[in-house]
């Protein structure tokens, strides 16, 4: 999900670039490839030192469990910097549990100077990690005019000692847009690298049925970061060793989901017919 940064808008909260469970399982391990790379069939896991630290398996209750999930609110500065044309609620139609997922839901809707209502929910000031593997097995939306995204930003980003986007760095683990159907994108940014500049670390690959459930993930180390969809890793991130203007990811992260409409990535076409459309998430697992 783009940012703007923040000498170019005030307060910029945003994303560049919006069956049973299986028992948490150790992640696999694959021979880190050149950058970018073709697709590797992934090898049998045999990292036992990473242990399962944090989880959200969404099979409790009826909404998001709040000890774990904050919400924004609202449009943010300039459609959450994208020009996106939703405004984010809290509202039981647009972030619910449903059959042991989360649902997160567009709907056809005005609220507050917006036609569409949606969600994103993120762990900041609830839990943030420095390196490991995430894991979210997830469904996405088809439809154009949706825009569905998995994420990181530094913790950083605001607060004491707040050094903005894009200084904070964000991690796009998955991005989609209903434009370009199963096309999903990869995407790190920092200080020096980011889409503003047009210098961001950034790969895109189809995956077929990206309707269905399929598993994103990231390696994060303070050397690499890998990005992988159903354990096949597609792309990686280097530290080049140009310190954290280029590579911030040495410090903590949290997590956001949100499905976003329209804007800058997703475009300004989008078709009506298509709401109510939802992205479903089975699990969050974070392994170090």
């Amino acid at each position: 999900m783009r940012i703007l940064p923040l000498t170019m808008i005030l307060t910029v909260l945003s994303l560049s670039f919006c069956a049973q469970k299986e028992a948490p399982a150790p992640a696999p391990v694959v021979v880190t490839p050149t950058t970018p790379t073709t697709p590797t069939t992934p090898t049998t896991p045999t990292d036992t030192a990473k242990k399962l630290v944090w989880s959200d398996e969404f099979d409790k209750g009826s909404l998001p469990d709040t000890t774990k999930w904050k919400y924004n609110i609202g449009t943010g500065s300039n459609g959450w910097g994208n020009n996106e044309a939703e405004y984010y609620t809290k509202d039981s139609t647009n972030a619910r549990i449903e059959n042991g997922n989360l649902i997160i839901e567009a709907r056809k809707e005005s609220r507050g100077g917006k036609n569409y209502t949606s969600a994103r929910l993120l762990t900041q000031d609830k839990a943030s990690w420095t390196y490991g593997r995430f894991e979210i097995r997830a469904k996405l939306p088809k439809g154009v005019g949706s825009w569905p995204a998995i994420w990181m930003l530094g913790s950083n980003f605001e607060g004491p000692g707040a050094v903005g986007w894009p200084a904070c760095g964000e991690i796009d683990i998955m991005e989609h847009t209903g434009k370009e159907f199963g096309a999903i994108s990869f995407s790190a940014h920092s200080k020096l690298l980011n889409w503003t500049l047009g210098t961001q670390k950034t790969y895109k690959t189809n995956i077929d049925n990206v309707d269905a459930f399929h598993v994103y993930s990231i390696d994060w180390t303070k050397d690499m970061i890998k990005f992988y969809v159903d354990g096949v890793l597609y792309y990686n991130v280097p530290n080049d060793g140009r310190g954290v203007d280029a590579y911030p990811f040495v410090a903590p992260q949290f997590l956001l989901l949100n499905l976003a409409v329209g804007g800058n990535f997703a475009g300004n076409t989008i078709d009506d017919s298509i709401f109510p459309c939802r992205m479903e998430v089975d699990y969050v697992r974070v392994y170090q």
